[in-house]
């Protein structure tokens, strides 16, 4: 008795798709900037999405300690110079009257211990005062170099430590594009693996990109990977923070894809079923696999393509059994 079977015709082998995953456009590089000291931010003149130039002045803190430190030190300086020329002619008369005998040699031992303190604070003097410059000066934020803001993170009367992000700058015109991986997912992930970046609201807008790096560890919160993703030359249309949609070829083998339901075992190795279309019988071929998902399985070997290959009852059928194809799928 012939038994009516469902079948599908393997196609031509091809890469897969590994993943597709969505993400966003972010600057390639991104610097956080910040105060070297603390204090109350006075004001803060940019906003997001502002283009800045190289040492234009993005935020100012409260000065008044640091302009009197400064006028300090410039006044301790001037007499620790005037004290220094003091102790310098006292020395050079000194050394002028010891070879007549007219004083001793403790008197210029003396005068020598007396110039080098004042040379000393001198010194001294002179550090403060470029210390107290530089405290000045770190009451300024200026933009490192030429670039856009894309994040702002404290208000004008605000109190910010030393170190803490007041603005985030975007460098350079390069992009990257930004995504969070699962586990499966950045395991698989190569560093030389190259995706087709598409913006999500217009998939033809398409480029190319290399993966630039990927996160050693999981978000604590997310448990996902960050990959950022280097894109050749973008499009204007991927304006930062733009969403996108990442997709990566799978760059192993050329796999042929199967309904899940076509799998069956032989002598404890992967098999399925392929009918002899001249005999009409069946025949139980091992395959090799080379990855699988729920609905689907990717076979490296053991199914030409154009062979028809049954997918469904497969636990019910024997090897050589006749069967009339009833369901022939490409």
């Amino acid at each position: 008795m012939t038994r009516p079977v469902r079948t599908v015709v393997a196609p031509q082998p091809s890469f897969s798709t590994s993943f597709i995953q969505t993400g966003e456009i972010r600057a390639h590089d991104e610097i956080t900037l910040g105060f070297r000291l603390d204090g109350r931010l006075l004001e803060r003149r940019v906003e997001v999405g502002d283009s800045v130039s190289q040492g234009q002045l993005l935020a100012s803190l409260g000065s008044e300690t640091s302009e009197n430190q400064l006028s300090s030190t410039r006044a301790d300086l001037v007499s620790a110079r005037v004290a220094e020329q003091m102790a310098a002619t006292n020395l050079r008369r000194m050394k002028a009257l010891m070879p007549k005998g007219a004083i001793s040699r403790v008197q210029l031992d003396n005068a020598i211990s007396e110039w080098q303190s004042a040379a000393s604070h001198l010194q001294t003097s002179e550090n403060s005062l470029k210390n107290a410059q530089n405290n000045l000066s770190w009451s300024r934020l200026t933009s490192p170099a030429a670039g856009v803001i894309t994040q702002v993170s404290a208000s004008a009367g605000q109190v910010v430590s030393a170190g803490q992000t007041i603005v985030t700058l975007a460098e350079s015109n390069r992009k990257d594009a930004v995504f969070d991986l699962s586990e499966a997912q950045a395991g698989a992930l190569k560093s030389s693996a190259i995706f087709n970046v598409s913006l999500l609201s217009e998939p033809s807008v398409q480029v190319p990109g290399v993966v630039r790096d990927l996160s050693p560890q999981s978000d604590p919160q997310t448990r996902t990977w960050r990959v950022r993703v280097a894109l050749d030359n973008p499009p204007p249309a991927m304006i930062l923070g733009a969403s996108v949609l990442g997709q990566l070829p799978e760059t192993g083998q050329r796999t042929i894809r199967l309904p899940a339901s076509a799998l069956t075992e032989a002598d404890g190795h992967p098999a399925v079923f392929v009918v002899n279309m001249k005999t009409l019988r069946l025949e139980r071929r091992k395959v090799v696999i080379g990855k699988f998902s729920v609905s689907d399985i990717y076979l490296i070997s053991g199914v030409a393509p154009g062979d028809t290959v049954v997918t469904a009852g497969v636990s019910k059928l024997r090897e050589g059994e006749l069967v009339s194809p009833g369901e022939v799928a490409e």
